[in-house]
Order: C-alpha cells, then structure tokens, then sequence
C-alpha cells in the first residue's frame, strides 16, 4: 500500500480553536527569514496544516494565494515524511519578493527542519 499525496479536508487546520492549539505553546519551531511553522503534536496519526498570509505581508490577493498554493503543494509533497502535528505556518515580510522557486526551497528546506525537530521531540517526551 502506497501512502496517498492528496490534500484533503483531514490535512488542514479548519477553525480557529486548532489556530489557537498551535499558537498557544507550540513545542517545535522552524524559522527562516520569511517564514514561520509552529508546531504541535496531534493525536491523529497525521500532520495538518494552517497557513496565515496576511494583507499586511502581501498586499495583493494573488500573491496571497501564489504563497499558500506554493505551501499546499510542498506539503503535499512532504507530508508523508511529517509525524502526526498540527503545523502552522506564518508568512512573514519581504515573502513577496520571493519567486516560486526560491518560496519552493524554503519551504521544503523548513519541512526537512520541521520533520527531524518533531521526531526529536517526540523521542524525548
């Protein structure tokens, strides 16, 4: 059995009260100059994901969507190396300025980061 890489309704954080999950003490974190994931461990056997861009980080709606549809795409992609956590990610300034490609490298060089701080977190615990 192969694992699927779709992405859907069971991979995305859905309302405000998961937002909140996360932002309220997220043990794992992972940081580059324009993007912030927070993480928390889930009990579903799976990752999920929340993405926030906000106006004020981009002001036009296509880049908004540009940004989230490059963050969907590379967690599709990496999910099935993710343990089970409930994953925010927070556009941060300058996002913009990025190109598909370097948004894309980022982003997956943060999934790599993410992934070994959540296992190393869930060893300890």
């Amino acid at each position: 059995m192969h694992k699927s890489i779709s992405y859907g309704r069971e991979l995305r954080l859905l309302t405000p009260s998961h937002f909140q999950t996360v932002f309220s003490n997220p043990p794992v974190k992972a940081v580059t100059a324009h993007i912030t994931m927070l993480a928390t461990p889930n009990e579903l056997g799976h990752p999920r994901i929340g993405v926030t861009v906000s106006k004020k980080r981009a002001k036009r709606a296509v880049d908004r969507n540009r940004i989230k549809r490059q963050i969907r795409e590379t967690f599709r992609l990496s999910q099935h190396k993710i343990p089970a956590f409930d994953i925010v990610i927070i556009a941060k300034q300058g996002i913009v300025e990025q190109d598909n490609a370097a948004l894309r490298d980022t982003l997956n060089y943060l999934w790599r980061k993410l992934a070994k701080r959540c296992e190393q977190y869930q060893s300890r615990s």
